[in-house]
């Protein structure tokens, strides 16, 4: 009886575990755009990252770095998963701590703090596209997927190409021309592609730790 009570409790740890990064990766965007703009009256900055330089850059870093522990502290089902956390834990981090350029001018050159910041955001939604991706549609070997197991397969995959074509678009939108730029940048694409590839990240985790869908 105690070994089953055990075994529940994991389960039930590993679950909340997951819909916690899930929670905290989905919420990222409103907190900041929502906290900016009700208590010191700011409007939607360029980017996710650029709200390291208004009143909310504690509330930035710290989310992210709780996003980073709590993926340095995941424990899967095998060392891909350990490994896979702790590059994405990495890459949080390293994003949290060298800020993204402060300006936010069309063509403006990347600062070197800017530049491995963008190397720290690479680093971790690849690790984020790979745990979608290729960790949680796995089965137990042996297993046959149940309905609702192929289904969490499906948002997997799902959220795994939203977060891929996200940086597909943010990669063009920085690095085409300063024209594009400069046309599109009243809209805050770079803002609204980071919002919906971190959504996409949350959904995912959220769905792995069975808050829908669950078998």
């Amino acid at each position: 009886m105690g070994n089953s009570e055990d075994k529940g409790t994991i389960i039930f740890s590993y679950l909340e575990h997951r819909k916690t990064i899930g929670l905290i990766g989905m919420s990222l965007p409103f907190i900041l755009a929502i906290g900016a703009w009700l208590f010191f009256n700011m409007g939607l900055q360029s980017s996710v990252s650029h709200y390291y330089y208004t009143p909310m850059r504690g509330v930035f870093v710290g989310l992210m770095f709780v996003i980073g522990f709590f993926l340095l502290a995941y424990r899967g089902y095998d060392r891909r998963d350990d490994i896979t956390g702790d590059i994405a834990f990495l890459g949080a981090v390293v994003l949290a701590l060298f800020p993204t350029t402060e300006s936010q001018l069309c063509g403006a050159s990347a600062t070197v703090a800017g530049t491995i910041h963008y190397a720290g955001a690479i680093v971790f939604f690849l690790s984020l596209i790979y745990f979608s991706l290729f960790l949680f549609t796995k089965s137990s070997p042996g297993s046959t997927p149940t309905p609702q197991k192929l289904k969490r397969n499906l948002i997997f995959r799902l959220c795994a190409y939203i977060m891929i074509a996200a940086i597909i678009l943010l990669a063009a939108y920085t690095l085409g021309p300063d024209s594009l730029c400069q046309s599109l940048s009243g809209y805050r694409p770079v803002f609204w592609l980071e919002a919906i590839a971190i959504l996409a990240f949350g959904m995912s985790w959220f769905v792995k730790g069975e808050a829908i869908l669950k078998d």
